[in-house]
């Protein structure tokens, strides 16, 4: 989520706290990551913005390392790994 004003802009991953998984390597950092990118195109970095959303849908689409939330039984570390390995095809 993004709000923006007054020459501000505040950019946070809106979800719960998941306290009953906290510290199990277990929670899904899209929103986390995706809020990183509404970040970067505010602040006009743009490549740098796209190439980290291309990197975490390409590794949602290819389901092959997926968080519990998203159908698969990966932990949050790998999924991330995954979208670092993406990151490094473009």
């Amino acid at each position: 989520m993004a709000d923006h004003g007054n020459g501000v802009a505040i950019f946070e991953s809106v979800q719960g706290t998941a306290p009953d998984i906290a510290g199990l390597d277990l929670a899904n950092p899209t929103t986390l990551l995706l809020s990183a990118v509404m970040m970067l195109h505010h602040m006009g970095l743009h490549d740098y913005g796209n190439k980290i959303q291309m990197a975490c849908f390409d590794t949602i689409r290819d389901k092959k390392v997926l968080t519990k939330d998203l159908g698969g039984n990966s932990k949050c570390s790998e999924f991330t790994a995954d979208i670092c390995r993406q990151l490094t095809q473009f």
